[in-house]
């Protein structure tokens, strides 16, 4: 991290970038207490247990252990490197950083990457113009029928690839004419290499659809085949450069609009067919499902998605799927009614951009929608698949966490339905009152079940209880008002279990001696490009106390955990000692360990 920018530089970056804006714009929070919660955006679950401190300025999952400060969100939300998210974050902050000399590896990479890219948009020519001479007329034909004008066909780049039997290889013979090599091209996933048999084409005899980055680079392709055989469609394997679900057909062109929301749809011709009539606010998954990547991608465009996926059931399905997703992203989501027509293109070709805009303007509310859904799957005409149905809407309504929004959901879900409200609300409360219980609050369960005295009576493996013990005693020399020296008489870097607990110590110990106190964020810093210690520091910072825990409380489970890591340190000399003097001095030293004390005092913040 050091090699990239100052240390000192990357902490005035990160004290300037508030981690609740920061967080906050790619995930709806919810302030509870004195912190922000959120449905984790790095695991899927119901329960929120993601949780922003603005004090700490940093993040804590307690169901899958994510955490870290607003470099390291970033890094991990966006599939960002160090640089790239600290450069966002410094553009943000109007903080000018110093250009920076890419080390071999990142300069290699990024030549690879270059070439790559360069490539895809020489096949793009090369497809482009196949569609326009005598080979490509069967493609051109079929774009023709599908009612797409010369300015769309340019526009959006289609062209054709050619079809010379199984081995056809006219792509590889004029790629290798521009000079790309063998390797190269294998890279790109256009051309395929067998043993015995050469080089042939990826794609043949198919409507060629360039899939370009929201800088309109050609990153990959899809193909549409036209003689009937299957696959119907067919994306560009996976490259360097192309991560399907990384990406949303359409971007270039969709990145332009003024509109205030984005048409989330299936297919290519859906794309192509709304942003021909105006309507240019269209993208598409790349033939798979909406995946949290695109959800991302698409949250630093717009809040606002309205569903546009085909009618049939599998279309249906695909929203249901989708739904969960961008709630989690923070989006506002509306979907589209196409019945009678199939898919987009078809409702264009029928009604026209009027018709369009007027189901536009009538897109439902998700969880209006997801209610209609839910009750083809009940037979209403009996009282227990109604009373089924009604509870499924209140179980649904409770992962609501803001009641007023919850209020809302509850009131309009009835007016569709024709439910009564205090009957649907009394249900609802009564299975939020049961999930309660069943589910303790994040922060105190995971004290509760971490909390060396284990006074729940459930044990975890050895090793995780001496790393938790480590982590709440690291917690309490960050957090409370104890001086480095009392800190040291108490606990040593040798009493640490693992090397970052080691160096957590270290750097605490550092930080109040410099600075007089520690800011969790800073201390982060150090760990921004290793997920697995990132998570490990992260904890420490999440082992503190509830607030009205007595100090006497704190006191004890400290010393038992105090003594717990000694304990295991001495047990651990002792195995190694060679020697019976320092067999007797260890010994000693064990049977002294209740002397070992943090007291109420030592507590105070």
């Amino acid at each position: 991290m050091a090699a990239y920018y100052p240390e000192e530089l990357i902490e005035e970056v990160r004290s300037r970038s508030d981690i609740v804006a920061v967080v906050g714009s790619r995930v709806k929070l919810t302030k509870r207490g004195a912190n922000y919660w959120a449905c984790c955006p790095f695991h899927t679950e119901k329960t929120p247990s993601f949780s922003v401190s603005q004090n700490k300025q940093m993040y804590y999952c307690f169901g899958c252990g994510a955490g870290g400060n607003a470099v390291t969100f970033l890094m991990n939300y966006e599939n960002w490197t160090f640089p790239e998210a600290l450069e966002y974050l410094a553009e943000r902050a109007g903080i000018t950083l110093p250009k920076r000399e890419m080390s071999a590896e990142e300069r290699n990479r990024e030549d690879a990457r270059s070439r790559l890219i360069e490539l895809n948009g020489e096949a793009a020519k090369f497809y482009y113009y196949q569609l326009r001479s005598p080979v490509g007329k069967s493609g051109m034909e079929y774009l023709s029928r599908r009612g797409l004008s010369a300015e769309t066909l340019r526009r959006f780049g289609l062209g054709y690839a050619p079809d010379e039997g199984w081995y056809s290889h006219a792509l590889y013979t004029y790629l290798k004419g521009k000079g790309y090599a063998d390797e190269e091209m294998r890279s790109s996933g256009l051309v395929k290499f067998k043993e015995g048999q050469g080089p042939y084409d990826f794609f043949r005899n198919r409507v060629m659809y360039p899939i370009m980055d929201k800088n309109s680079r050609v990153i990959g392709f899809g193909g549409r085949v036209l003689d009937g055989s299957e696959p119907k469609y067919l994306n560009t394997p996976e490259t360097p450069v192309f991560d399907k679900g990384r990406n949303l057909y359409g971007l270039f062109a969709a990145k332009l609009t003024k509109r205030p929301y984005y048409l989330l749809m299936e297919g290519y011709m859906d794309v192509i067919a709304l942003h021909q009539a105006g309507i240019d606010c269209a993208v598409a998954s790349l033939g798979t499902a909406l995946t949290e990547g695109h959800a991302r991608l698409l949250k630093r465009h717009t809040d606002n998605v309205i569903l546009t996926y085909d009618s049939d059931a599998a279309g249906t399905k695909a929203a249901m799927r989708a739904i969960p997703i961008l709630r989690e992203a923070g989006f506002n989501i509306r979907v589209l009614d196409l019945k009678p027509y199939k898919d987009p293109d078809e409702l264009i070709v029928h009604e026209g951009a009027a018709g369009y805009e007027e189901r536009i303007r009538n897109a439902v509310n998700f969880f209006l929608f997801q209610s209609d859904i839910w009750k083809r799957n009940y037979d209403l005409s009996d009282p227990a698949g109604l009373t089924a149905y009604f509870r499924q809407l209140a179980e649904e309504l409770t992962t609501f966490q803001d009641e007023l929004e919850r209020e809302n959901y509850l009131n309009a879900v009835c007016e569709r339905q024709k439910i009564d409200p205090a009957l649907l609300r009394k249900m609802m409360n009564r299975i939020g009152n049961r999930r309660m219980k069943a589910e303790p609050d994040p922060a105190e369960e995971d004290f509760d079940e971490n909390a060396v005295t284990q006074k729940s009576g459930r044990r975890k493996e050895k090793d995780e209880g001496l790393l938790v013990a480590a982590q709440m005693l690291l917690n309490w020399a960050a957090c409370s008002g104890a001086s480095p020296a009392r800190i040291r008489t108490l606990l040593t870097e040798e009493d640490m279990p693992t090397e970052t607990c080691r160096d957590v110590f270290l750097r605490i110990l550092r930080e109040k001696e410099e600075k007089g106190k520690v800011l969790p964020a800073s201390v982060l810093n150090r760990y921004v490009e290793d997920e697995t210690q990132s998570k490990e520091a992260a904890a420490v910072f999440s082992k503190g106390f509830p607030e009205d825990t007595p100090a006497e409380e704190k006191a004890h489970i400290l010393t038992e955990s105090l003594r717990r890591l000694r304990r295991e340190r001495l047990n651990r000399e002792l195995r190694e000692a060679d020697t019976a003097a320092k067999i007797q001095q260890l010994a000693q030293a064990r049977q002294s360990l209740y002397r070992l004390t943090v007291t109420a005092a030592d507590t105070e913040e």
